[in-house]
């Protein structure tokens, strides 16, 4: 009895990892028992013996069923919010409206606060960013030189790359785009550096 308890638990174990790489969610008690061919009561049960023994965790709900597999996945996790469009060109209002969500692998990005904007223009295309692109960016208030940054200006927010002009005495707001001319500034509102471009492959 004992042996069979052990391959039903490793089986539930088995499908909940499934189902959640697949619907990004936990499965029902109802789905569960389907899946390994016993009654929901006896599921759980189940859920129950195994949370008490620490091989899965329902802290959160029985709909937040989560397997040591599933909370290695969510560690690496990071939810970047896309917070609208950003102009590539001419300087848009920047719409501070989160609209969704990007799930992105906290190593591929490093340490820091992020945020996601869809691109808008074709005054960053050289720096491979063209139209419709998503740009994930590192929240942060200071640039180097030549970072590309998103520059808030008067309400408005812009992507540019970065310079200072000591000439001039001024910011130098750089499109990467031959038929566009520099933007100067005597100061600018750095909202965060790019890091990341996310596009479709044509």
């Amino acid at each position: 009895m004992r042996s069979k308890s052990e391959e039903v638990m490793t089986r539930i174990v088995d499908y909940i990892d499934r189902y959640y790489i697949q619907n990004n969610s936990s499965p029902t008690l109802r789905e569960i028992a389907d899946e390994v061919g016993i009654d929901k009561s006896n599921v759980s049960r189940y859920i129950k013996d195994m949370s008490n023994r620490g091989i899965i965790d329902v802290s959160n709900g029985w709909r937040s069923i989560r397997t040591e597999r599933i909370n290695k996945t969510l560690s690496d996790i990071v939810r970047v919010p896309i917070v609208g469009e950003i102009a590539c060109g001419l300087p848009m209002l920047a719409e501070e409206n989160i609209e969704s969500y990007l799930t992105i692998s906290a190593s591929f990005l490093g340490t820091g606060e992020y945020f996601a904007l869809r691109t808008k223009g074709e005054s960053m295309i050289k720096a491979g960013i063209n139209d419709g692109d998503f740009v994930i960016v590192k929240k942060q208030n200071t640039a180097e030189e030549g970072q590309i940054i998103v520059a808030l200006i008067d309400d408005s927010a812009t992507l540019k790359r970065f310079y200072n002009d000591r000439k001039k005495r001024k910011i130098r707001l750089h499109p990467e785009n031959d038929d566009m001319e520099d933007m100067y500034y005597r100061s600018v509102n750095i909202q965060g550096v790019v890091k990341k471009v996310i596009k479709d492959v044509e």
